[in-house]
């Protein structure tokens, strides 16, 4: 039993079930100061809504998938690979916003949170309070869901293997919220942020990839299917004697030494998206990634550092002139 599909969504529901644990453990924190705790129970109800919801969504957007892709149209071959590429284009986009909003708003999220309970137990009372915060738990568990069920739609991983994935990172970040809030456990909750950002960066990076060769592949079988579409592959033997329909000449060919579809090539396809045969649009694109997106997440990161350094440095700076104006 081939277990790597589980692993990219193991990371990416890991990663995003801990943002959402951190938001429950506020909330919860905040209710028991409160002394609120009776509203706890809509918590919970929030947080196996926007889990089912999350579910139900990919479960909608896999019926769909499979039903354009098994059609009988003439133009059916075309619609799986075409459909890939288009959910990942979208998956690369929330994930990569996620990211990058997700490192520049770490430092805020308490306060926010905070507030937005503050805000809810003023307003309201009783029953309406409850469903304010149910709302709020809903639609941040939704937020992350939503964006592993792209992914998980994005690359075709249907069945068991990439439930037990998704399953375990979801049990995984559990556990880290009851270790933190529940238990008191320390976790240097920022040190597993980066590196979390980091293996989410080069995961989706290797969704990069992996997506121009879904386009490459619809463009291929457009193009054998209908005489009209043949110059969508303009990159034909004129241009290189080892090509591709869109995506230029080869730039290795790895399937001797470290083939696709056997163990460890396996695990890093899955979870790197690498592939034993690579086009320069796939170097390039990948190259790309890592520069800009990859570029802007470090300097948030650094930001985000010399941020706390400077503030530090500032409270250090007025306690000594207070404790000798005394």
């Amino acid at each position: 039993m081939d277990f790597s599909s589980a692993l990219p969504t193991f990371v990416i529901t890991l990663r995003e079930g801990v943002e959402a644990a951190l938001v429950v453990g506020i909330v919860l924190a905040c209710l028991k100061k409160a002394k609120q705790s009776y509203l706890n129970p809509w918590v919970y109800g929030g947080v196996g809504a926007g889990i089912a919801a999350s579910a139900m969504v990919g479960v909608i957007f896999g019926w769909i998938v499979q039903a354009l892709s098994k059609s009988n149209q003439p133009y059916a071959p075309v619609m799986e690979p075409l459909l890939e590429g288009v959910f990942s284009v979208v998956a690369i986009a929330m994930l990569s916003w996620m990211l990058i909003w997700m490192t520049q708003q770490a430092k805020f999220m308490k306060a926010t949170v905070e507030g937005a309970i503050a805000d809810t137990l003023k307003r309201n009372i009783g029953v309406s309070a409850g469903w304010g915060v149910f709302s709020l738990i809903f639609i941040a568990v939704l937020r992350e869901g939503f964006e592993t069920v792209l992914f998980i739609v994005a690359k075709f991983q249907q069945g068991l293997i990439p439930s037990i994935g998704a399953l375990s990172g979801l049990a995984v970040a559990a556990g880290i919220g009851v270790l933190l809030f529940k238990w008191g456990v320390k976790i240097n909750i920022r040190l597993f942020f980066q590196v979390m950002g980091v293996l989410l960066l080069l995961v989706v990076a290797g969704l990069v990839v992996s997506t121009l060769g879904h386009f490459d592949t619809a463009m291929a079988t457009l193009a054998q299917m209908d005489r009209k579409s043949a110059a969508l592959c303009f990159y034909y033997e004129r241009f290189a004697r080892n090509h591709s329909c869109i995506l230029g000449s080869m730039v290795w060919n790895t399937t001797k030494i470290l083939p696709e579809d056997k163990f460890p090539g396996l695990l890093f396809n899955a979870l790197f998206g690498y592939t034993d045969k690579l086009y320069i649009v796939q170097a390039v694109g990948y190259i790309l990634f890592l520069l800009t997106i990859g570029g802007i997440y470090f300097r948030s990161l650094t930001n985000r550092v010399g941020g706390t350094i400077k503030n530090r440095k500032l409270a250090q700076e007025t306690g000594s002139s207070g404790d000798a104006g005394n």
